[in-house]
């Protein structure tokens, strides 16, 4: 689920128009660049693997002739995450740094330093990466962070999500534009494939890091990868992918639609953390959008830090206050440390999980 703020960018099913080994021309650029020009400052992440080269390489150039033709172009700056995981990572994050300065954009290594977690390194190495760039952007004046993510980080995603049952809120995708931590994260490559950010490597004469981990088998996307041509003979590629996640994302902008309909006629009110709804009109709806507003209302009253909440859970819980709101009995139950307390009338109440137990979700 997502508001105006978490744009879906679908690369759709014409991602191969263009030759898919043909660098990415400076027209190209200027339309994929084109909503930053009145940014505050920009932010690249980059990694020092093909992706985020390119991305450097190309904001670089646009940003570059745009000034020279006289037109607003935002200050742009650097940053390079050490993670502090592989002994190379040193060495490439400071050639990360001689590629900044060869385009003349100043930039910084950012250091995941104290103990690494035992378990779920990853995720964590994640986390830190964002946290480390989010504080950053905000010292050098950026409003916008910019990731590499491209068409085939968007078809994966897709196969990911699709492989875990997501609904169509996580099969429309990678966001192009969200909000976070008070900045906006903007993936403005969502629609070029990896192998044309390659050749905008290649044609600079640029080196790049490849990162084993990328092709870990022990890991889902390195499974994914080992398997794509075989699921793409078996009909899953990555333009069918895309062409699905287009599709969800479409789905998905009508029912949140439906959804504000929804909580627009359910006498919902909040004050602070706490809110309270008409179950009873919830219960009216058809469940997708009964579940939808519900997991809306709990995104508004839990912290914005907050882990998501389950699928399957947020939809249990909704079964059973909609039963419960149908047959006029009162319910209570917990859901993502909030208490819901629905009485005998409908009208269902959500606040802070208070310290005694309740009845936890099934």
């Amino acid at each position: 689920m997502h508001g105006d703020d978490d744009q879906r960018q679908s690369a759709g099913p014409n991602a191969r128009s263009v030759h898919d080994d043909a660098p990415v021309t400076a027209g190209e650029a200027d339309f994929l660049f084109s909503g930053l020009a009145d940014a505050a400052g920009l932010l690249l992440a980059v990694s020092g693997g093909p992706d985020s080269l390119a991305l450097l390489h190309l904001v670089a150039g646009w940003r570059a002739e745009g000034l020279a033709r006289g037109e607003p172009r935002p200050p742009v700056s650097v940053a390079v995450v050490d993670h502090g995981l592989r002994p190379e990572a040193a060495d490439e994050a400071r050639m990360v740094m001689m590629r900044a300065r060869d385009v003349g954009l100043p930039g910084a290594i950012l250091v995941w330093a104290g103990d690494k977690p035992a378990s779920g390194v990853q995720e964590a190495a994640r986390t830190a990466r964002y946290e480390l760039l989010f504080a950053h952007a905000r010292r050098v004046g950026a409003s916008h962070v910019l990731t590499a993510h491209h068409a085939d980080d968007l078809a994966e995603t897709i196969l990911m999500r699709l492989c875990a049952g997501s609904g169509p809120g996580g099969l429309a995708g990678i966001a192009a534009l969200s909000r976070r931590e008070g900045l906006w994260l903007a993936r403005p490559l969502l629609s070029l494939t990896k192998s044309r950010l390659v050749a905008v490597c290649v044609a600079a004469g640029w080196d790049w890091a490849v990162d084993p981990g990328n092709l870990d088998p022990r890991k889902g996307r390195g499974r994914l990868r080992r398997l794509a041509s075989e699921l793409a003979a078996l009909g899953l590629s990555r333009e069918r992918l895309l062409r699905l996640g287009a599709r969800a994302a479409r789905a998905d902008a009508a029912l949140e639609q439906a959804v504000d309909l929804a909580l627009a006629g359910a006498d919902v009110r909040t004050s602070g953390g706490d809110f309270s709804v008409d179950m009873r009109r919830l219960a009216e709806q058809p469940a997708e959008i009964a579940v939808r507003a519900l997991g809306r209302l709990l995104a508004g009253a839990r912290p914005a830090d907050a882990a998501p909440l389950r699928l399957e859970r947020l939809e249990r819980a909704t079964e059973r206050l909609v039963a419960a709101a149908d047959a006029g009995r009162p319910e209570t139950l917990t859901l993502g440390g909030l208490a819901l307390r629905l009485d005998r009338h409908g009208l269902c109440r959500g606040g802070a999980e208070p310290p005694r137990r309740t009845r936890p979700v099934a």
